[in-house]
């Protein structure tokens, strides 16, 4: 069997740096070192690259930037993928893939994709399109409609829009309601508003994280959730539930639960489950997602399925529910990893 050597990108320049140094860790702990040997490039906060060679214990608490650390850049010259070291000495690693396991905007938004794109580097998971239309949220319910899967109805502001303008979109949505950033992750600049006296606070807060922001209404139920693994053939682990108790699943609460369960499987009649499923993988297909992403939708008590958003590098950390809806279907963490890298660069 052939060694694979895999890139592994981690941390990078967005507001869920801490989560990527969780995820990457776990990837490593849980990664098959028969098969695939790791190189590390950690990218910091404010945007640099540096390629790593400590101890991954050192990693989720952040104290991996050290005197050993080593810039680096990317071979833009198609054919051998290379990491370039610059520390003089000219060494150029050769490696088979990239993994980003990043999450947020200049990771999981496309532009890391398009740029291993532009090199020839084959990456692990979503490519530059599918990534970019997966964190625009308005794009990424257009195109679910299209394929025959239910979206909340909504409505979508760029900056400078009046207030007047945006509560009469609210208005005619009716409260409560959400107002999301049209482009940002693990629910950040997302609030929940009930009355029209919250809408403006709302509204500057979803415009602090993105030039546009989309009022959308709120979907009576609960949230489920899709595992699916694969390009060409399609994999789908158990669906999840997730069970409130006041709120709604924010970034606190996906990566602490202190006031939510999720439940896996999912409390639901398996025809359910499998409708669900089946939504999950015609949004997949109609966002052109690859190797492995997690579909997140509602669940309504009339029994409605009703498209949320594709998370294309779910978290892989304690509380993370793309591993454990795999686990449910039958696939351990190790399995699971291997499966996601030999999608794209084959066994």
């Amino acid at each position: 069997m052939c060694m694979k050597r895999i890139l592994l990108f981690f941390g990078g320049c967005s507001t869920e740096y801490g989560v990527s140094l969780q995820s990457v860790h776990a990837v490593l702990t849980h990664l098959d070192r028969s098969r695939f040997e790791p190189l590390l490039v950690g990218i910091t906060q404010s945007g640099g690259w540096l390629y790593y060679t400590g101890a991954p214990g050192a990693i989720p608490a952040d104290r991996w930037q050290g005197p050993d650390c080593v810039p680096c850049t990317l071979a833009l010259s198609r054919g051998v993928s290379r990491l370039i070291l610059l520390d003089g000495s000219g060494t150029q690693l050769p490696f088979d893939a990239a993994f980003p396991v990043l999450h947020g905007k200049n990771g999981e938004d496309g532009t890391l994709q398009g740029l291993l794109e532009l090199a020839g580097v084959p990456v692990i998971g979503c490519g530059a399109l599918s990534s970019a239309l997966c964190m625009d949220k308005d794009r990424a319910h257009k195109l679910a409609a299209l394929a025959g899967v239910r979206v909340p109805r909504s409505a979508v502001f760029r900056r400078g829009a009046g207030i007047g303008e945006i509560q009469a979109a609210a208005d005619g949505l009716g409260y409560p309601l959400f107002v999301k950033p049209v482009r940002a992750g693990s629910s950040f600049g997302i609030t929940r508003v009930t009355a029209p006296e919250g809408l403006a606070g709302a509204a500057a807060a979803a415009f602090a994280n993105d030039r546009e922001i989309l009022l959308e209404e709120a979907i009576p139920g609960f949230e489920v959730g899709c595992a699916v693994l694969g390009t060409d053939e399609l994999t789908v682990g158990a669906v999840d539930e997730i069970e409130l108790s006041q709120g709604f699943f924010d970034f606190e609460e996906k990566y602490t639960l202190k006031t939510s369960a999720i439940h896996c499987p999912a409390r639901i009649p398996p025809e359910q489950a499998a409708e669900i499923q089946a939504a999950a993988k015609a949004v997949y297909r109609a966002l052109d997602c690859k190797d492995f992403a997690r579909v997140d939708l509602f669940l309504t008590p009339a029994g409605e399925i009703v498209f949320n958003e594709v998370n294309t590098i779910p978290g892989f950390t304690a509380h993370s529910r793309y591993p454990n809806m795999m686990k449910a279907a039958g696939l351990d963490f190790t399995t699971l990893i291997t499966r996601i890298i030999e999608t794209e660069v084959g066994a």
